[in-house]
């Protein structure tokens, strides 16, 4: 696990810089045809070890160039073998936490494998469950999957690893986030007990760590960027605004022409359903994407906003990771992700390849704990453009008393006592005398009922 990658002599690669990290023939051609020119870093320090056959933990943030990483070797191991595939198996097998995901990896491996006689075959959720067993009767070269429907296909037989000699775990966090390790768990058991394996991941949790150790042999670490970076192409902003405020802060953002392409991001799928039917009543052309949605859905709303027939996707966190779509101007996150991480992920749709992007939250004072684990895992302050806080809320009465207008807390003294509001210490009775009342001898008992552990819960209205 201490094993480092030593890449002092990869630094500075000549112009044919994949030929130089032992990409060669056909597939290289293929490669720079395709608008390959020039490795990325993560492809610098993870394609020579792949090719030597090293296990391998990548940590590299999203947009970073992953996909070619893992798939370059692997293609170049499978064209060296050249023998006949067995029905039901597969060389190389890729697991991906979101269906999203699993597609845009089989289109990348597709794009660098042009012309090459690579099978590829798409294993996950949501769509028809007998053309997938169809297509993996010859047996595939490369099977790109997500966890839980191949495990169903391996337990019902349809599916044979027993000849997989390259297994990848990719955003092997947002896997564990999705519940999905004691599947990956299984499926690994599952392969060649001779295969070589790569796990990729944007953050590196204990978790995760664990499962490398279990999964993996000697394995060579490669990073391209401290976990949690961001990409400093995306310009972030902070918009603070009350819940009841944001609908009309976002359609003010969205008037401006500069926003073409723009992911909005929701934490919950109602929220989602919601921002969108507000969108669309404010005069936008929105599509939705999220959970609920069947697999043609999500890829009928993917399709629209990659060929600009719709201007705005409004997504859950299911598409923070896995859509890699070329020129999206801007994310906007219209809440803020219950896991820090998300929002690395979310913001890391703009901004690929070395394009500008702009990331700007909408936050909510009851928002900011969220906030501040965010600007921890960055390791930066998110600059305010604006606050609304100090404006009348829409369609609020106007007799009702207004809120205090919000103040950021980051920019306040903290007391000693490390409460920033409050002078002195303890509580306060009712009369106003600190340290919570009335003396014990003198406390009137209880007389209400008290909620606890072996409490019966209240009776849900149906």
């Amino acid at each position: 696990m201490n094993t480092e990658l030593n890449t002092e002599n990869t630094a500075a690669l000549p112009e044919s810089g994949f030929a130089a990290l032992g990409i060669t023939g056909n597939l290289l051609k293929a490669t720079i045809a395709s608008g390959f020119a020039e490795p990325k870093p993560i492809q610098v320090k993870a394609i020579p070890p792949h090719l030597a056959g090293r296990d391998i933990i990548a940590i590299a943030q999203t947009g970073s160039g992953k996909t070619a990483a893992f798939s370059l070797p692997i293609l170049t191991k499978i064209i060296a073998i050249g023998a006949k595939r067995l029905p039901k198996t597969a060389r190389a097998l890729i697991l991906a936490p979101t269906r999203e995901l699993a597609v845009q990896i089989e289109d990348t491996i597709k794009v660098l494998a042009k012309g090459l006689h690579i099978s590829t075959a798409l294993v996950l959720g949501g769509v028809s469950r007998n053309s997938q067993v169809k297509k993996m009767q010859p047996g595939v070269d490369i099977l790109i999957a997500t966890p839980g429907r191949l495990t169903d296909l391996v337990r019902e037989g349809e599916v044979k690893l027993n000849e997989t000699r390259w297994l990848v775990l990719d955003e092997a966090d947002r896997m564990l986030d999705m519940g999905f390790i004691n599947d990956v768990r299984r499926l690994s058991k599952a392969t060649h007990p001779e295969r070589q394996t790569a796990l990729y991941s944007a953050t590196m949790p204990d978790e995760i760590a664990e499962l490398a150790k279990t999964l993996l042999r000697n394995p060579v670490r490669v990073e391209a960027a401290p976990p949690a970076t961001t990409v400093v192409e995306i310009k972030q902003g902070l918009v603070i605004a009350r819940v009841k405020q944001k609908r009309q802060v976002l359609s003010g953002m969205l008037a401006d022409e500069k926003m073409k392409s723009v992911i909005v991001f929701s934490r919950t799928k109602h929220g989602a359903d919601r921002v969108t039917r507000d969108l669309e009543r404010d005069g936008f052309n929105a599509a939705v994407i999220h959970g609920n949605k069947s697999q043609n859905a999500r890829q009928k709303a993917l399709n629209d906003f990659r060929e600009g027939s719709v201007r705005i996707l409004v997504a859950t966190d299911i598409a923070a990771r896995g859509i890699d779509v070329p020129g999206i101007s801007h994310v906007v996150n219209y809440d803020l992700p219950d896991e820090p991480e998300s929002y690395v992920h979310r913001i890391g749709r703009t901004g690929r390849n070395g394009a500008d992007g702009v990331a700007i939250t909408l936050c909510d004072p009851a928002e900011f704990s969220k906030l501040r684990a965010v600007e921890r895992i960055t390791r930066m302050k998110i600059a305010v453009l604006a606050d609304h806080t100090d404006q009348p809320d829409p369609a609020v009465n106007k007799n009702e008393p207004r809120e205090a207008p919000y103040r950021d807390p980051r920019s306040q003294p903290r007391q000693e006592n490390g409460n920033r509001n409050h002078k002195g210490g303890g509580n306060r009775s009712a009369q106003g005398k600190p340290g919570g009342g009335a003396p014990a001898g003198e406390r009137k008992p209880f007389r209400g009922k008290r909620r606890g552990f072996g409490s019966k819960p209240a009776t849900r209205a149906a």
